[in-house]
C-alpha cells in the first residue's frame, strides 16, 4: 500500500491510497461545513441533484444509462454529520480498464463524468434542472418520512437533539421536513456552489494502480472557482447541564425506547473507546451481559462515544415497568468501572474486538477512505498497527479515570401509549 497527500488549494486536500490487491478504483469528494437547520438540507439536496446529471449528460435517464454501460459503475452522494460539522460528498467507483472487454478507457470516462458532475453540474439562469431536482428533493423528503418507522433510530436521533441542544449538532444532517420542502431548484443551486466556495474540501483516490490524471483535474479545475474557504473544528465538547433533563413521548409502539447520555471533558480518544468496548458496545460487555443477559431486563443495551462532542449514549428497548430497574443497572454497572471492577479477561476482550476491527482496514476502498479520513481529522497519520499499542498501553487506572469523568446529562424515554394509560 502506498499513501500520499496534497494540499491542493488552502483547505482541499487529495489523499491517494495506491493497493495492486484492488480491482476497482474509488473516488471521494467531501464537503465538510457548518451543520446548520438553515443550509443542510439545501446541501444535501444540491449535491444528491450534481449525481443525478451533468451538463453534458442532462437527463436522469441518459445519465443512468451511460453509467451502467461502463461495466457497472456508479455516482452517488452521501451525507453524515460528525460532532458539529455536516459532511456531504460524491463517491464514483469504477472497474479498472484493464478489464474492458473491448480496450473501453472507463476511468478516463468516469473521470469526465465526474469532473462534469461536480464542476459543470446541469444548471441553467442560477437554478438546477427541474427534472433532477425534483428527484433529489423527493428522495430527501422520503427518507425524513422514513425516520419514524426506526423507532431505535429516532429515539437516538431525540436523545441527541435533547443533549444537544443550542448546539449544532442537535440538527440531523439533512435537515427537516419542513426546511426540505423549503428547498427550491434556486437555493439547492446556490447551496451546492456555496460549498465549492467556501466549504472544506477533502478528496480521497483508491485504486490499484497511480493516476495523476486525477489530482491534475481537481487542481485544475479549483483553480477557477473563487476558493474563501471556512475553518470547520473536529472537536466541540458539550457542556453538561446543571440537572440531568429528561424528555419523553409516547408512541404506538409495543418496547418502550430509553436513551440515556453522559458527558466528559476527556479527550482522549483510546480511553474513550476501551472503556465503551468493556461497558456496551460488544456482546461481552457488562451492560449486555448483566442489564441484558443475566437480569432479563431489556430487549437490547448498548453504548456508544461520540468523541467529538466528548459523549456517551447508552440506548435499551425496555417494558415500561423495567424502565427504573433498567436505568439504576446501568448506572451500577458504570459505577463498578468507575470503582475499579474490571477484570483481565474483559480488557483482553476489549483488545481483541478493537485489533478484528482495525485489521479489516484496507479491504475495501471504503475502509482506506474512512481511516486516512480520521486520521486527518485527528491531525495524525498512523497505522492501525500504530493505533492498537496505543490501545494496549492503557491500563485500568486509564479506564477508571475516563469512567469516573462522566455524569450523567440527559435521558429520553418513548413510552408505548398503551401501557402508559394502564
Amino acid at each position: 500500500m502506498k499513501y500520499n497527500r496534497t494540499e491542493i488549494y488552502g483547505n482541499i486536500g487529495f489523499t491517494s491510497v495506491i493497493d495492486e490487491k484492488f480491482k476497482t478504483a474509488s473516488l471521494r469528494v467531501r464537503f465538510l461545513t457548518k451543520l446548520s437547520p438553515d443550509t443542510a438540507s439545501a446541501n444535501l439536496v444540491g449535491v444528491d441533484t450534481a449525481t443525478y446529471s451533468n451538463g453534458n449528460i442532462r437527463t436522469f435517464a441518459e445519465f443512468n444509462e451511460k453509467i451502467t454501460s461502463l461495466y457497472g459503475a456508479s455516482v452517488n452522494s452521501f451525507s453524515s454529520k460528525m460532532g458539529d460539522i455536516q459532511i456531504i460528498g460524491i463517491v464514483s467507483s469504477w472497474l479498472l480498464n484493464k478489464y474492458a472487454i473491448d480496450g473501453e478507457d472507463i476511468e478516463g470516462e468516469m473521470l469526465s463524468i465526474v469532473r462534469d458532475c461536480i464542476f459543470n453540474p446541469n444548471a441553467d439562469n442560477g437554478k438546477f434542472d427541474g427534472e433532477t431536482f425534483s428527484i433529489a428533493r423527493k428522495e430527501l423528503i422520503d427518507r425524513i418520512d422514513s425516520d419514524i418507522n426506526n423507532k431505535r433510530s429516532y429515539a437516538i436521533d431525540k436523545a441527541i437533539e435533547i443533549a444537544f441542544r443550542g448546539e449544532p449538532a442537535q440538527c440531523k444532517s439533512y435537515g427537516t421536513r419542513e426546511s426540505a420542502e423549503a428547498v427550491t431548484a434556486e437555493s439547492a443551486y446556490t447551496a451546492y456552489i456555496n460549498l465549492l466556495k467556501n466549504a472544506v474540501i477533502e478528496i480521497d483516490y483508491v485504486a490499484p494502480e497511480e493516476n495523476n490524471a486525477v489530482l491534475e483535474m481537481f487542481r485544475e479545475n479549483f483553480s477557477a472557482v473563487e476558493r474563501n474557504a471556512e475553518e470547520v473544528s473536529y472537536r466541540n465538547p458539550s457542556p453538561i447541564k446543571a440537572e440531568t433533563l429528561t424528555e419523553t413521548e409516547e408512541f404506538d409502539v409495543r418496547q418502550c425506547k430509553m436513551v440515556m447520555t453522559f458527558k466528559t471533558d476527556c479527550q482522549d480518544k483510546y480511553s474513550l473507546k476501551m472503556l465503551n468496548m468493556i461497558l456496551g458496545e460488544t456482546p461481552v460487555s457488562k451492560l449486555f451481559m448483566n442489564v441484558r443477559e443475566k437480569m432479563s431486563l431489556c430487549y437490547y443495551c448498548a453504548s456508544r462515544i461520540i468523541a467529538t462532542k466528548g459523549a456517551m449514549m447508552i440506548d435499551v428497548g425496555v417494558e415500561k415497568k423495567n424502565i427504573e430497574k433498567t436505568k439504576a443497572e446501568i448506572l451500577h454497572q458504570l459505577d463498578e468501572i468507575k470503582n475499579g471492577n474490571i477484570t483481565d479477561e474483559e480488557m483482553a476482550s476489549a483488545l481483541l474486538s478493537i485489533d478484528n476491527s482495525l485489521t479489516a482496514t484496507g479491504d475495501t476502498p471504503s475502509s482506506y477512505s474512512a481511516w486516512f479520513f480520521d486520521c486527518h481529522c485527528e491531525g495524525k497519520t498512523e497505522t492501525p498497527s500504530e493505533r492498537f499499542a496505543k490501545y494496549c498501553s492503557l491500563t485500568k487506572k486509564d479506564i477508571i479515570k475516563t469512567a469516573k469523568s462522566f455524569s450523567l446529562d440527559s435521558i429520553y424515554i418513548m413510552y408505548n401509549k398503551e401501557e402508559q394509560t394502564k
